[in-house]
This record gives C-alpha cells, structure tokens and sequence, in this order.
C-alpha cells in the first residue's frame, strides 16, 4: 500500500523501446475478469504465451496432485528436475548482464542519457517506500504490540542483519548473520529456528514494494489509468506472489511481468521493466535485502518479546 501511494503521488514512467502499448483497463471488473481468465487457460497454452497467472495456477494444482497421488520414484523424479531447472536459471541469471547491456544501449540510444535520469527517480521511489516502510510501519506494528520504544531493537537488526544483507544482496545467505542475532538478543530458539529460515523465503515486504512500484511505472508508461480498486488488488497479488520470491539476488523483478498481466500488459514490455529493474539492482536489491532480512529478525523478536509479556501478566494475575 505504500508502494501504491508512493507511485501514485509521485508517478515515474520508464523508457521503453518498441512499442510499449498496453490493453486498458476499465473497472475493477474487468481486473478480476483477465485474472481469472488467465487462471483458468489451458496449462500448455499458458508456458507458450507466457501466461504467468496461469502458469502458478496449475503449478498449484499440480504440486497438490503429486502430493497426495506421486509415488516415491516419482518425487525424486520432480526433484531431479527442479534441480535441473534452478541450475538453467542461475546460467540464465549469470549472463543477463549482456541481454541487459543491450536493452540499456538501445534505450539510450533511441532516448539519449536523460534516460538515466528516469532510473534516478525510480530508484528514490523504491528506496523512500522501503525506508517509509522500515522506519514508520514496522516499528509502528512493533509499538501497538508491546507498547515500548521500538526504535533500539530496529535500529540494532539494520546495524546487524540489513548491513550485511545490504552487501550479500541475498535473504538465503544472511540466515546464519540472523540466527546468531537472534541468539544475542536472547530470543526463544523455538521462536526463530522455524521464523528465521521461513523469513528468509516468505517474508519479502521489500519485493512486494518493488513488484508494486515497478508494475504501476510500466502501467503508467503504457497509459493504462489503474484505479485505487485495481491498485489493492495489485498489493494482494505482489504480497502473495513475493512469498515466492526466490531468495537470490534479483529475484522479486522476476515476478514483475506475473503482475504486469494483471492489467493485460504484453509479455515484451513487462519483461523491459524487469531489464530496467536489473540496472537499478545494485542499489534496489540491495535496500530490498536489507529490508527483507533485517525484518525476520525484528518481528521474530517482537513475536517472542510478545509472548514473554503475555506470559508474566498471567503469572503476576
């Protein structure tokens, strides 16, 4: 929702090339309409148009059909090739930087170097929403639960957790720095020996932010008006879709075209955004990181600190 108010007060579109032409969209009908359209299409029609809403539907169907019906060769099978598949995306990741110094080369030359102007804006975009985020809402979650200066234990998970994860740029790699801080602040080892490992893959405010800022920055730049329904809707999207962001460098801008088609915009241009986006990663992913993994900390620690308070009010009644 910040993302949302964010873009919406200060507006950035991006420069693309080709045609970045959009389908309108007109109601909040019509959002819940191409959802659910794409939902439902064919599975093999869905991987061949790049249907992402489709193609996470029937991965969901299909993940519950092998749980319950799969045999024990067949799930080593699925393993096996999820395997497969994650090292052809890191050989992928590995050479983006040569599809986007391309993309980056045709942009400025078809828009001269003012377009590193546009990425300037969006970078402050994404970065004030996430510093809006970590230093008004959270400690503002923390101070309804227990009622005290939040600011020390926040400010202690950024020194700690977020600097590292600021450099690492990865939630997988800084959860050995966040169980070791936790341990420092004395936290119920039942408490984040499950929250620390599941944060590191469920807990990604920071990709929702930028899933949001990047989508509305291409809805704008393609023309299509999203009204504040479809804008909610859009935050339940990337909020659900940045629980299942990969927790490697870059890995929430690979949902962007996944919320694009939410408004029906084309696959060539949504995928422009996550090139654009790939740019700006030094400085985006790197907050985002930081924002992601200092946050596991914090609410494990507001969780705990919670349950202690919880605990002595009962024994002092």
């Amino acid at each position: 929702m910040v993302a949302v108010v964010g873009s919406d007060l200060f507006p950035v579109t991006l420069q693309l090339s080709g045609e970045a032409e959009g389908s309108p969209v007109g109601s909040l009908a019509d959002v819940f309409e191409n959802l659910l359209t794409n939902m439902v299409a064919n599975p093999v029609q869905a991987v061949a148009s790049a249907n992402y809403i489709g193609i996470l539907f029937w991965a969901i169907v299909f993940g519950m059909g092998l749980k319950f019906a799969a045999s024990q060769q067949t799930t080593l099978m699925v393993q096996d090739m999820a395997r497969m598949v994650s090292v052809a995306v890191r050989w992928i990741i590995q050479t983006a930087p040569f599809g986007i110094m391309g993309l980056v080369f045709s942009a400025v030359s078809q828009s001269g170097l003012e377009v590193f102007t546009v990425y300037g804006r969006l970078i402050l975009l994404l970065v004030g929403c996430m510093l809006i985020h970590v230093l008004v809402l959270c400690p503002l979650v923390a101070f309804l639960m227990l009622r005290r200066n939040p600011y020390p234990l926040l400010f202690t998970c950024l020194r700690v957790s977020g600097l590292q994860a600021f450099f690492t740029r990865s939630s997988a790699a800084n959860i050995p720095v966040n169980m070791s801080l936790c341990k420092h602040l004395s936290i119920d080892e039942d408490f984040y020996s499950v929250s620390i490992p599941l944060g590191a893959t469920v807990n990604m405010n920071g990709a929702a932010i930028t899933i949001t800022v990047m989508t509305l920055a291409v809805a704008h730049t393609v023309g299509i008006e999203v009204s504040y329904a479809s804008a909610m809707l859009l935050c339940v999207v990337a909020a659900l879709g940045a629980c299942g962001t990969s927790g490697v460098a870059g890995g929430s801008l690979l949902l962007i075209p996944m919320a694009c088609s939410l408004f029906g915009i084309a696959n060539d241009v949504a995928m422009q955004a996550v090139a654009v986006g790939f740019v700006i990663g030094v400085v985006q992913d790197s907050v985002e990181t930081a924002l992601n993994s200092s946050s596991d900390v914090f609410f494990t620690a507001i969780a705990d600190y919670y349950d202690l308070q919880k605990k002595r009010e009962v024994e002092a009644s």
